[in-house]
């Protein structure tokens, strides 16, 4: 069975990651934190699922409701709404500040973000858009054209009017204070010179993550976001913040935007919405809403506003604020923290801990000093974890060693966090062991 199914696999399956490869398990079941695979291995999800999982595998408020409301409401025409709908509308504004109140509900994070750049483009007249070098926004044609950190060779020319910036990175800092720190000033500056220099002044948006996830787990200095909302606005532009893997309650807080006071035009979501089901949404103010709308908005999908994935979503708010997850991840991620900090001070190959909340990101290298990636040992460390029962999530892009992205579920226990850090732990002590045994 298990040969057929591999052999089935390679014959019929599309290859959709540049990698080509899937993780080599038949997962047959997940609950809580932990996948289940076909020949009885137990494995430890440090990743949440694709960083959606928030309530972990399974959790039975979510099925209890999956089952009411699959056998009630599933599916309307789009057109038609529903209590589940209006209800998730309300209630995500209410966890918003003002004026972030108008909720357009869809399925993925890159079908959000392509609807907010439609919207913007309409609202402003501009076409122009802004995002980080290191980027990840989808890969529908919007999204992805103001995608960076991977996938734009061979497709073509992408929208015109995308400008990348640098990504603001402490670690690898490009533009630096006499003391060797970043000096994120000076590189906003340069950012938008250069975009001044392209620009035929029609700037729509510029969207960015609080914290880049596929781009490394970069989060952004305090004060960056607030200047950089101040350029895009001076140029007539909107501010997108993508918070699809850093929204509802991951970093500690509701939105990542919180820690700097800084209120997007328009905050896009998924992932952590549907907890794993396919659920995002779109949030902007009642005057960008009325001005889009005036002007023929259009964004009418097969599966906007679906009764049965909001319903999900209303399931997860309720748990999120009856058990108060947005404290238990601050606490959670500080736990965590200090645990890999610990395993930095064992271990050379650890050049760097960072990130907010359950989303944190440990980055591997060579030396320390010449911060030279590692990316073989990341790929190694990987490997093996998965063998010792803890699926792990390595982003390896140029010039960077290789990041684990870490995401545990906001449900997850102290004893589960210690669990992956001692596999953890395990496989750079071995994989290290190793790579020095084969170089001497």
């Amino acid at each position: 069975m298990t040969d057929s199914f591999w052999s089935d696999a390679d014959r019929h399956l599309v290859r959709y990651s540049g990698a080509g490869r899937f993780v080599p398990e038949i997962i047959e079941r997940a609950e809580g934190s932990f996948v289940f695979t076909a020949d009885g291995r137990r494995l430890l999800d440090f990743t949440s699922g694709q960083m959606s999982a928030i309530l972990g595998h399974s959790h039975p408020a979510v099925v209890e409701t999956i089952q009411r409301q699959a056998a009630t409401l599933d599916h309307l025409f789009s057109g038609m709404l529903s209590r589940p709908v209006v209800d998730l509308a309300r209630r995500l504004a209410e966890t918003l500040p003002d004026p972030l109140e108008k909720v357009l509900l869809l399925t993925t994070g890159a079908e959000s973000n392509e609807a907010a750049i439609r919207m913007a483009k309409l609202v402003t007249g501009g076409h122009e858009i802004i995002s980080f070098a290191r980027s990840w926004h989808g890969m529908t044609q919007a999204a992805a054209s103001a995608t960076y950190s991977s996938g734009r060779k061979g497709y073509g020319p992408a929208a015109p009017g995308n400008f990348a910036i640098p990504t603001p990175s402490a670690y690898r800092p490009d533009f630096t204070t006499a003391d060797g720190e970043l000096d994120w000033q000076r590189q906003l500056d340069f950012s938008f010179d250069l975009f001044d220099a392209q620009s035929v002044g029609a700037l729509a948006a510029c969207i960015v993550e609080p914290i880049l996830s596929s781009g490394g787990v970069i989060d952004l200095p305090p004060g960056y976001l607030a200047a950089l909302r101040d350029r895009v606005h001076a140029r007539g532009g909107l501010l997108i913040l993508d918070e699809a893997q850093t929204g509802l309650c991951r970093t500690g807080e509701w939105y990542a935007f919180q820690r700097d006071g800084v209120t997007p035009d328009i905050i896009t979501l998924s992932k952590t919405l549907g907890a794993g089901l396919p659920l995002a949404a779109v949030v902007t103010s009642a005057e960008i809403e009325q001005t889009a709308h005036d002007r023929g908005f259009l964004f009418f999908t097969t599966h906007v506003s679906d009764p049965l994935v909001a319903a999900v979503g209303n399931t997860v708010l309720d748990v999120l604020e009856s058990e108060k997850l947005d404290v238990k991840a601050a606490d959670l991620g500080a736990y965590l923290r200090k645990g890999l900090l610990d395993l930095a001070q064992k271990h050379e190959v650890i050049g760097d801990v960072r990130g907010r909340g359950l989303l944190v990101g440990l980055e591997l290298v060579l030396d320390r000093t010449t911060r030279k990636p590692a990316n073989e040992l990341g790929t190694a460390v990987t490997r093996r974890c998965l063998e010792l029962g803890l699926h792990m999530n390595v982003v390896q892009l140029p010039a960077m060693g290789g990041v684990f992205r870490i995401a545990p579920a906001l449900t997850s226990t102290t004893q589960e966090l210690d669990l992956g850090l001692q596999i953890l732990d395990q496989a750079i002590t071995e994989e290290t062991g190793r790579q020095v045994s084969s170089a001497s």
